[in-house]
């Protein structure tokens, strides 16, 4: 339960939403700077030691005290400020993608993220409780947030609370559990035109199983999504490739539809090995589970973004979505994961066009709103219990938010 909340407190929110404006204005240009750096120093997947660093000293210099690193992740850390219940968490991320940079617009969250817990704490400078900032890498396949679950690191949080870089602002989106794939393929070298018949091909293989899984992908839901590339196909055309390698990502609304999907995917590749003489390995990635938002929480987000003039629209859970490690902290706790329109839209995520985006005037425009939106929820998270109740019990009866 959480410690008693002094009167002075809720009773002056209004007043304590006021300092978080100012706190954020003051933190315009500082922010600013974060986020481009962190955009013009692009960092995969759990090798974001750069970028971690940049966020822990700008903690330390705060007054937070970070934990570095923290469930055996390099590039992961936690910085708190106080001390009780209950706990407060916003989560960064601050990973990038393979040829794209910040394609999906990490260095906003980070710097969204952060920028919130630290207007907050200038706002409340003696918090009823912990406020804490999660730094969560390798979101991008690697699974940081699902390693830290496992770890313990969001064991006595109360709540979590993040956002995300889009096309439209809207406080909840469904999403589709998923997990990756790799098969590797073995076969045996010959030479290809001398004397074919005695090599094995395993690019036949993986070829083949590219057919099938289009094949499947009609005898499956609408919003399942399977997908892949082929990362090892051989070397040189005259020798029968005796090894292959690829990554499929599996995607369906629930976790039980996953698995059954998997299941198929699988049968699959065994099938193309046996077809062509060859072997297959396969190995199964992390879990990405679908999401349960928190409506309570997002909805006063929302709120706080409509205030400060953000365009916020009715989400539409229609159709497919991508896929986040939020999903497993989210069936564990109240969280949310809200979207932030930073681009033209219709503009796809994971591309160039995002990546501009991304360092936009605009776009630091609008994370700064969602910083003070982030913030003040986190206000009444500490000083109004009733709030946090509400999530509570949400949380206690609700189930993930699925495609109609």
């Amino acid at each position: 339960m959480p410690d008693a909340v002094p009167e002075s407190l809720t009773g002056d929110l209004s007043a304590i939403h006021d300092a978080i404006d100012a706190a954020v204005a003051e933190l315009d240009e500082p922010l600013r700077a974060l986020s481009l750096d962190l955009h013009g120093h692009p960092e995969l997947a759990l090798a974001e030691h750069r970028s971690a660093r940049l966020l822990c000293e700008w903690l330390v210099d705060r007054g937070f005290r970070v934990q570095a690193p923290v469930a055996g992740l390099d590039t992961a850390f936690v910085g708190e400020y106080g001390q009780g219940s209950p706990v407060i968490a916003y989560l960064v991320e601050y990973d990038a993608l393979p040829g794209v940079g910040h394609g999906c617009g990490h260095n906003l969250i980070a710097a969204g993220g952060i920028g919130a817990a630290t207007a907050l704490l200038q706002a409340l400078p003696e918090p009823p409780g912990t406020l804490r900032v999660i730094g969560t890498p390798g979101e991008e396949g690697a699974g940081g947030k699902i390693i830290e679950l496992e770890a313990g690191v969001f064991d006595d949080v109360d709540a979590a609370l993040m956002f995300h870089p889009g096309d439209r602002t809207v406080p909840i989106r469904h999403a589709l559990a998923s997990v990756p794939l790799t098969f590797e393929f073995h076969g045996v070298a010959a030479h290809a035109a001398g004397s074919p018949a005695d090599g094995r091909s395993a690019l036949a293989a993986v070829i083949q199983l590219f057919v099938s899984v289009d094949a499947l992908r009609q005898f499956l839901p609408e919003i399942s999504r399977v997908h892949g590339v082929i990362l090892d196909g051989g070397q040189v055309p005259n020798v029968i490739p005796e090894y292959t390698r690829c990554v499929m990502q599996v995607r369906a609304a629930t976790g039980d539809l996953l698995a059954d999907h998997v299941e198929r995917v699988i049968a699959c590749a065994e099938a193309a090995a046996l077809a062509t003489g060859t072997t297959v390995d396969v190995a199964r990635g992390l879990v990405y589970a679908e999401r349960k938002n928190n409506h309570v929480i997002a909805e006063r987000v929302a709120r706080y973004l409509a205030e400060l003039g953000e365009e916020v629209e009715v989400p539409v859970l229609r159709g497919g979505t991508g896929s986040s490690d939020i999903g497993n902290v989210s069936l564990r706790l109240p969280a949310i994961h809200h979207y932030l329109k930073i681009m033209p839209r219709g503009t796809p995520g994971h591309s160039h066009a995002m990546t501009e985006a991304a360092s936009s005037i605009e776009a630091h425009q609008a994370m700064l709103r969602m910083a003070a939106a982030l913030a003040k929820a986190g206000a009444d998270l500490f000083c109004d219990g009733a709030l946090l109740d509400a999530a509570r019990q949400e949380f206690a009866v609700s189930g993930p938010d699925l495609p109609g």
